[in-house]
């Protein structure tokens, strides 16, 4: 296929030593000797033959899906700087996708940029594997802030 799972996922540099590709989808053992699973696949769009991101998913070996994202190439910023080289402006065919239409010598993610992906995908599976390794040692998720107490619980309006 013209994807080039393979060739994509390890441009992705994702930090899994357990990991394979079959077909499109990418699968890891996040942290290996636990019963969590690691899937990414491409998402499509509406238009044939055009992916706009990836899903990644959490999936237990016995109870299966658990929980899944999907993370958008645009949001991430993905491919930002290729369609501002190609004057590709958004709301338009081919901006922050993946299609089969790229020059034939180049895969079809020239001129990704995927570390607004990467960090997601370590950020998400972090949130559901304590002990998942991450490519940026040092950093650590905040707590999100808490909500205020009020002495006599909440007011009426």
């Amino acid at each position: 296929m013209f994807l080039q799972a393979p060739e994509f996922f390890a441009e992705l540099c994702l930090p899994f030593h357990d990991h394979t590709v079959v077909g499109n989808t990418y699968f890891a053992a996040p942290v290996p000797g636990t019963p969590l699973r690691l899937r990414i696949d491409f998402t499509r769009t509406i238009q044939v033959d055009t992916y706009g991101g990836l899903r990644a998913a959490i999936v237990h070996r016995d109870r299966g899906e658990i929980d899944a994202v999907a993370l958008s190439f645009l949001d991430h910023g993905t491919f930002h700087r290729r369609d501002e080289a190609n004057n590709t402006r958004p709301n338009t065919q081919g901006y922050g996708v993946i299609d089969k239409y790229h020059r034939r010598e180049r895969p079809p993610w020239d001129g990704a940029v995927t570390t607004g992906l990467r960090d997601a995908i370590e950020q998400y599976t972090g949130a559901w594997t304590t002990s998942a390794p991450t490519r940026s040692e040092g950093r650590t998720a905040q707590p999100a802030p808490a909500a205020p107490v009020t002495r006599n619980g909440p007011r009426a309006r």
